[in-house]
């Protein structure tokens, strides 16, 4: 027993001809008729008699109606349910996002968001960007925000919101601050606040300027605001995205080395997002910048 047959079953009811039932239902009268008889098969008994090109349910087809009405008003309410489910915007949202974003790029997304959609619930979880893919693959957030790595696997996928540019920095007090260009040479003679070992930044800032072992690492953090406070002190030079750069620092204009990086959202490409999930990444998407 499939719909179309209850459909088709339903119509004959109510119109009482074969040719108008496949009319209002647009098949031909021969598929009707098929229809019908598949039905009349599969139950046992006649549910309809025909009467010259009138047709007129019979006592079985009767009895059966009702309930054939409610299997019908019972599927059009479950497509009324999942049409309100693709439309509407409410519920939780499970998301992580590193610390940099969540204070420099998220604020005034998350506002707009709220404003749009107002029946949301956010749950945000702060987290170092290498922590995401984990906690996706567990379930235990839908997607995060971080600075995303040069290659993911599947069942991993990214979507690139921010160019990120960096650059070196001192404190105005430190020797380098005066010179209007900086070699590599002359970074390694003096000690480094680095982002901490196996980030995904790190591996972009050591491999624009060569660090290696010569180089004096003062410190590592997880934190650039941490890192910023360091610099600002005078303990030494280091990279910082340029929304972080301000007047209290002083950049340095090394020969040959440009550093960006790429923030967007990292998601599980084999599940489908919820609602309130697809939407902050719709919004993310007209925040996008080159």
């Amino acid at each position: 027993m499939d719909i179309d047959s209850i459909r088709t079953f339903l119509s004959l009811a109510e119109t009482g001809s074969f040719s108008r039932t496949a009319e209002a239902l647009h098949v031909t009268q021969p598929a009707v008729s098929k229809r019908i008889a598949a039905l009349e098969h599969l139950l046992d008994c006649a549910l309809f008699d025909r009467l010259g090109k009138e047709v007129h349910l019979t006592q079985a087809g009767k009895a059966l109606l009702p309930s054939y009405q409610r299997v019908m008003a019972e599927l059009d309410e479950s497509r009324r349910i999942i049409s309100s489910m693709k439309t509407e915007v409410r519920g939780q949202l499970r998301f992580g996002t590193s610390h940099h974003i969540g204070l420099h790029r998220l604020p005034p997304v998350l506002r707009q968001y709220s404003e749009l959609h107002p029946d949301v619930e956010l749950d945000i979880q702060f987290m170092d960007s290498e922590q995401a893919a984990t906690l996706i693959l567990k379930g235990s957030i839908e997607l995060a925000l971080i600075t995303l790595p040069g290659h993911v696997a599947e069942p991993l996928a990214t979507q690139p919101i921010w160019t990120d540019p960096m650059y070196c920095v001192c404190a105005p007090e430190h020797p380098l601050a005066k010179q209007k260009t900086v070699s590599r040479r002359e970074l390694k003679q003096h000690g480094v606040i680095l982002q901490a070992s196996n980030t995904h930044t790190r591996n972009i800032v050591e491999k624009a300027l060569q660090l290696g072992t010569q180089n004096r690492v003062v410190m590592e953090s997880n934190y650039l605001e941490t890192i910023k406070a360091m610099i600002q002190n005078n303990l030494g030079w280091g990279v910082l995205p340029e929304s972080m750069i301000d007047k209290s620092l002083v950049k340095l204009s090394v020969n040959k080395s440009k550093m960006k990086r790429e923030l967007g959202v990292i998601y599980h490409a084999a599940r489908t997002l919820s609602n309130p999930a697809s939407a902050l990444s719709d919004l993310l998407q007209q925040h996008t910048s080159s």
